[in-house]
């Protein structure tokens, strides 16, 4: 018996020690694409044995069975399994989970899962705003979030026209920018290399607790932070160049001295130019210089930037440093960039402080946004100068009217001589201090700053472009000297109380209360003057100087209540209420009261859905109020304007004196929007492939309008600022994604797309808001039933043949055969203003973007391509190629115009009646373009190196093709003033400084 208890026991040994002998220790390191992962997971599947990764990504796990299986999992990171299979070292890459439900989404002050969100935001990531190597981070966002329009301007530096969900006021349509916390910072001064990400705001729910402020949605910017671990060096640079190759077909010398022969001979005999007839001048006629390649150039670019970062269990750090450098793709335009940026938290217990400041030096050279463009003065100017004289003043050659019988200006010139420079610094940043009063119980507060100095300086020495003997006609006998400082700064101090608990494992609340004040202050001081002794000195003088100066000050109070619950992330509800005060306004109208609500109802979560192929099934809807104070700052009271000139006694002499600029009208007050937003997200396949699909419906009362006064009022400027008029918007968006990152190859395609309609549904007394000049015509209107800021003219059809057409057509006066025919749209037999119509929209219908990326080993690929449809452009340029008002250069159209019966139905007859340049749809086309914004191909070279982490290899172009029908140089038409981004100009192509194609090479190391 005791034998036998012996062997069973002897049995019992071995087999314990069997399974503990198959118990092991594992080690190993958690890793991303730039490096270790701290704080990642590491599970035995099926147990309670886990562990966390160090701040090196380091795990060591005991007690783990050979066959076991290990679980790791990182927030944003798609979860990987590994077998141990009698491993003792484990190294493991996780991939970032682009789609992840439980992502954390950047909303108005604070974050929420994906899972929770009601509201409409799109969310942009580091990696889609670093992949497109651009001169200012708001580029970036072009056709990567659904209904969201960015038109970019292809001058260096220039601020792209950004809409979200269309147009919801005749007002300022920018949207917000939050960087950090500091409301109204500029995106256009950050280094897109420090941008975590991006979340833009589009409906009550998410942008009413801006209040104020959100009318036309909000972006909220997240700065990237230091993680916990060593010190971790990033440097990241690229360099490119840039080209527009595209042209406008000019006339030649040989074509250009016909055409102004026969043009001279229709106006005058004598009228043709003097330098064409005269035999002194025929060197001049050898001459043919193509004044558009003159303009043009190719543009060098550079961009280097250097990140630190590290930190412990109580502290973060980063640290970055950019250089930015571009030349434009027209002579004499460039735009360089300094930025420095320091971000860091600090934890003690309950207690965390963390800061937050960026500063950025801007040097600027733009393109000049006079009456006339420089790319206008290209194409007006004779080919048979040359581009610099000597014997001139200034050393430029152009055109002298005794002689050539013409105005154009030499663009070279205008271009690059003396120097035009706008400069500023710019400090953004805001400290922190947040305490854990109680368990799920924090306060906080915030101070922000929003600094920016800027001086624009421009010195043009004296010229002459001409010969003395033929007139004078371009020219300046001194130096100009003018030189504008502006100031502006911003302070805000923001406190907070933000409760977050979870009760009973599924009831889930957080309620936000804060409260805010900003006070802003800008300054400016505009001088200028001559200096008639010297070319060299670039300082003001006395002569003939100009002093002007202002200042505004502009002061907003908000408060806010905010609450979000949600029952097992399956029935969700928010709600806010937020009121705001502006100083914009008279002191019984300051405040605004702006709600929202919010409901949805996560269907997957539910038991019939639990095991079907449905991963995700959101439904969610929301309503709110936002509110605008968009306009100029004391419209509310009364002001003067001096130096008015007043007519006195019998003989009416001027004197000066002082009037009204404006009358009072204390019942000014906010601007409303309310907003209605449905939505669907929808997922398959553990959401790799997903859908979702918003309508929305906003609509602004008490619209902030300008209504003309009568001249009897003897006001200054003939209007008051009051609530009137109201606008509606719809529109439907959708975004549709499939990613595979399971494999050595991995894959993804993105899709998204949205609408965009308004309406005018009241302008008070206004009949209609004109805009958009050019040549002393008023091209855009907006009136009641009818879109903003629409395209306003005559309607063409074709060119009248014969007089006996003439007399036989609606009576057009003053037009004779060759000329342009107008449709009688009013049929009152009559061609007059009353015939004037619609004739096109410069704002999109439908707007997309088209992602795709791919993965082999370490290769990688990614495509992208933005457009638009559904809008027109005014194509000015048109005007000079085919206008043939004047004697300038043209297109080579005009060598098939009009010149008798059957001789053109569309280019009408040279000088011909002044009606042939009305605005019309003649000079109206379809904007429509689809444009390949991005192509990449990268490889990231294996290592070894216990010093080097990452180092990638990449090219990249960008605008590398664009389909459309527009015969201009560019489809992507902005605003040829970008810092003046007025509606009514909208769409308006009158020599804008087109997009460039750009080839770059760069590389990203990680130490």
């Amino acid at each position: 018996m005791n034998y036998k208890l012996k062997k069973m026991f002897f049995i019992a040994m071995m087999f314990a020690s069997s399974v503990i002998f198959a118990q092991q220790t594992v080690t190993g390191t958690v890793l991303d694409a730039d490096g270790p992962l701290p704080g990642a997971n590491v599970l035995v599947k099926g147990s309670n044995n886990g562990t966390m990764t160090d701040f090196d990504g380091k795990f060591t796990l005991n007690n783990v069975s050979s066959d076991a299986i290990l679980v790791i999992t990182y927030i944003g990171y798609l979860r990987k399994e590994t077998q141990v299979n009698g491993q003792f070292t484990i190294n493991v890459t996780l991939l970032e989970d682009v789609n992840a439900l439980d992502e954390v989404v950047i909303v108005g002050y604070g974050k929420q899962s994906r899972a929770v969100v009601t509201g409409a935001v799109s969310q942009i990531n580091a990696d889609q705003i670093s992949e497109l190597p651009v001169s200012r981070a708001d580029q970036a966002l072009q056709g990567r979030a659904s209904g969201v329009t960015v038109i970019n301007n292809g001058s260096p530096g220039s601020p792209p026209v950004i809409r979200i969900r269309g147009l919801g006021t005749v007002n300022s349509n920018q949207p917000l920018t939050v960087i950090d916390g500091v409301v109204g910072a500029n995106l256009g001064d950050l280094n897109a290399n420090d941008i975590e990400s991006i979340s833009i705001l589009k409906d009550a729910s998410t942008a009413a607790i801006y209040g104020a402020l959100g009318a036309n949605g909000v972006i909220v910017v997240t700065t990237k932070k230091g993680k916990g671990g060593a010190l971790k060096l990033n440097f990241n640079t690229w360099v490119g160049v840039q080209s527009q190759n595209k042209r406008y077909d000019l006339l030649n010398t040989d074509e250009y001295v016909q055409y102004a022969r026969e043009f001279g001979q229709l106006q005058d005999p004598v009228a043709v130019p003097v330098r064409i007839t005269d035999p002194q001048y025929a060197s001049y006629l050898n001459t043919n210089t193509d004044w558009q390649d003159e303009i043009f150039q190719t543009g060098f670019q550079q961009n280097y930037n250097i990140s630190a970062s590290g930190g412990n269990e109580n502290s973060n750090y980063l640290m970055s440093l950019g250089y930015l450098e571009q030349d434009g793709i027209i002579k004499a335009t460039d735009y360089s960039r300094v930025n420095f940026r320091a971000n860091s938290d600090f934890t003690y217990g309950k207690f965390k402080l963390g800061e937050s400041f960026s500063v950025s030096f801007n040097d600027n050279v733009g393109y000049p946004t006079g009456g006339r463009s420089q790319l206008e003065h290209a194409i007006k100017m004779a080919p048979y100068f040359e581009v610099y004289n000597a014997s001139n003043l200034g050393g430029y050659q152009g055109p002298t009217s005794g002689l050539d019988n013409q105005d154009a200006e030499n663009p070279v010139r205008g271009l690059e001589f003396g120097n035009r420079n706008f400069g500023s610094e710019n400090l953004l940043g805001n400290l922190y201090a947040s305490y854990e009063l109680i368990e799920g119980l924090t306060l906080k507060t915030q101070g922000g700053i929003n600094y920016t100095n800027s001086l624009y300086e421009q010195f043009i020495p004296s010229y002459i472009d001409n010969e003395n003997d033929g007139g004078g006609q371009h020219q300046q006998l001194f130096a100009s000297i003018t030189k504008n400082t502006t100031k502006f700064e911003s302070y805000s101090w923001t406190n907070s109380l933000d409760y977050v608990k979870t009760f009973n494992e599924s009831h889930n609340l957080n309620v936000l209360l804060v409260g805010e004040v900003q006070n802003n202050t800008y300054k400016e001081v505009r001088a200028s003057s001559t200096n008639d002794v010297s070319d060299e000195i670039n300082q003001l003088t006395l002569n003939n100087a100009s002093l002007t100066s202002r200042s505004t000050e502009y002061t907003r109070q908000g408060y806010l209540a905010r609450v979000n619950y949600d029952y097992d992330n399956k029935y969700i509800f928010a709600a806010s209420i937020r009121a705001d005060a502006s100083s914009r306004f008279g002191k019984d109208s300051r405040w605004g009261t702006f709600p929202s609500v919010a409901l949805g109802w996560n269907v997957a979560k539910e038991e019939f859905l639990i095991n079907s192929s449905i991963s995700n099934l959101k439904l969610r809807g929301s309503w709110g109020v936002t509110g605008n104070d968009a306009i100029g700052d004391y419209r509310y009271s009364s002001s003067l304007t001096s130096n008015y000139n007043y007519p006195f006694g019998a003989n009416e002499a001027l004197g000066v004196g002082t009037t009204a600029t404006g009358p009072a009208d204390s019942t000014l007050k906010w601007e409303e929007t309310s907003m209605t937003n449905i939505g669907v997200d929808l997922g398959f396949l553990n959401n790799s492939l997903n859908f979702a699909f918003e309508y929305y419906k906003n609509k602004s009362d008490d619209l902030l309008m300008n209504e003309p006064l009568p001249p009897s009022m003897i006001i200054h400027n003939n209007s008051v600022t009051r609530n009137i008029g109201s606008v509606e918007t719809s529109g439907f968006e959708m975004v549709i994604g499939y990613n595979d990152y399971e494999g050595d190859f991995t894959w993804g395609v993105n899709f998204n797309m949205g609408t965009s309609k308004n309406e005018v549904l009241n302008l008070g007394a206004t009949e209609a808001i004109f805009g958009g000049g050019f040549e002393n015509q008023n091209i855009t209107r907006t009136i009641v039933g009818e879109p903003m800021f629409h395209f306003y003219g005559y309607e063409t059809d074709g060119i009248f043949q014969t007089q006996g057409e003439i007399d036989s057509y609606a009576t057009q006066n003053n037009v004779a055969p060759g000329d342009i025919r107008f449709k009688d749209t009013n049929e009152d037999g009559v061609i007059d203003a009353d015939d004037r119509t619609i004739i096109g929209n410069p704002f999109p219908d439908f707007t997309f973007g088209l992602s795709t990326n791919a993965k082999y080993k370490n290769f990688d690929f990614s495509m992208f391509w933005s457009g638009m449809t559904g809008n027109e452009i005014y194509n000015t340029n048109i005007y000079d190629l085919e206008g043939m008002t004047r004697l300038f250069n043209s297109g080579t159209a005009v060598l098939n115009r009009w010149t008798g019966e059957g001789t053109s139905n569309t280019v009408p007859r040279a000088f011909g009646a002044p009606s042939n340049v009305n605005v019309s749809d003649r000079f109206v086309e379809d904007g429509s373009f689809a444009r390949l914004k991005n192509l990449s191909i990268g490889y990231k070279i294996p290592l070894s190196s216990d010093v080097v982490s990452k180092l990638r290899i990449y090219i990249s172009g960008q605008n590398l093709i664009t389909i459309s029908d527009y015969s201009g140089l560019d489809a992507e038409i902005g605003f040829f003033n970008p810092n003046n981004q007025n509606n009514g100009s909208m769409g308006i192509d009158r020599g804008n400084y087109p997009t460039p194609k750009t080839y770059t090479v760069g590389l990203q190391m990680s130490f």
